[in-house]
């Protein structure tokens, strides 16, 4: 069982998920399924079917969450000394050379990964392409849209 990488705040988000399906969704979905039965003959109806395929959804992100939390490995980057260099749960500060743009990305776990939110997965072609490097580094970054130049104007661990 190999451990994922992930941050405290991910683990914290997985832990409120599984909660509020154990406790909130969990409940809902039973009496879906009992308001479904007492209308009858299951082989027709509908809302019965709905709140069953719910409940397989539910419960299958239940053990997934599990299953996470089992393998965790949680790296707190607060706790660790600020060398600059880019490491997982660091959070990097990029001017892109051929834009100008600034950018910033917290380099998290897989079930962490949300680009709207500026969190990219430590095995994406970005992710791999910081990780390691140093604050004042020119980067070259192959991606799905292209090759990217990037200069990393900090890193924090925050």
């Amino acid at each position: 069982m190999d451990k994922e990488p992930i941050t405290l705040n991910g683990l914290n988000k997985l832990k409120e998920e599984l909660v509020y399906l154990k406790e909130k969704k969990r409940p809902q979905i039973v009496a879906a399924i009992a308001e479904a039965r007492s209308h009858g003959d299951l082989k027709e109806n509908a809302e019965y079917h709905a709140a069953k395929e719910e409940q397989s959804h539910s419960e299958g992100r239940i053990t997934e969450i599990n299953d996470i939390i089992a393998r965790a490995n949680v790296i707190d980057v607060t706790k660790l000394n600020n060398e600059g260099k880019v490491i997982f749960g660091s959070t990097v500060y990029l001017e892109d050379l051929d834009t100008g743009e600034k950018i910033n990305y917290k380099i998290v776990g897989k079930d962490e990964a949300d680009l709207k939110q500026k969190l990219i997965f430590f095995q994406s072609p970005i992710g791999k392409g910081l990780i390691g490097k140093n604050k004042s580094d020119l980067v070259e970054i192959t991606t799905p849209s292209g090759m990217k130049n990037f200069e990393i104007k900090d890193v924090k661990y925050i």
